[in-house]
């Protein structure tokens, strides 16, 4: 499993709110896909998916507030076919 973990968006940043999740437990989503709507007193951003996978786990809900580097989503990595 690969561990998605809420990013540093700045300086300073300690935290992140979970605005808005833009994909679903179950869901495929691609390296580099918008995964989350993330909010700091900073900036807004949607945070991009570290790699291709199936989300598998989602820690928390909506309008959470998450401190950097702590683990937010589980994907289940893509398994690539030669």
């Amino acid at each position: 499993m690969i561990e998605v973990r809420m990013p540093n968006l700045g300086e300073g940043v300690t935290e992140g709110t979970i605005v808005r999740w833009l994909k679903a437990e179950g869901e495929s989503v691609n390296e580099g896909e918008s995964l989350a709507e993330i909010m700091t007193d900073k900036v807004n951003v949607e945070f991009e998916s570290p790699a291709a996978g199936v989300v598998r786990k989602l820690h928390f809900p909506e309008e959470a507030v998450v401190k950097v580097g702590t683990v937010i989503a589980l994907l289940e990595p893509s398994a690539r076919r030669s």
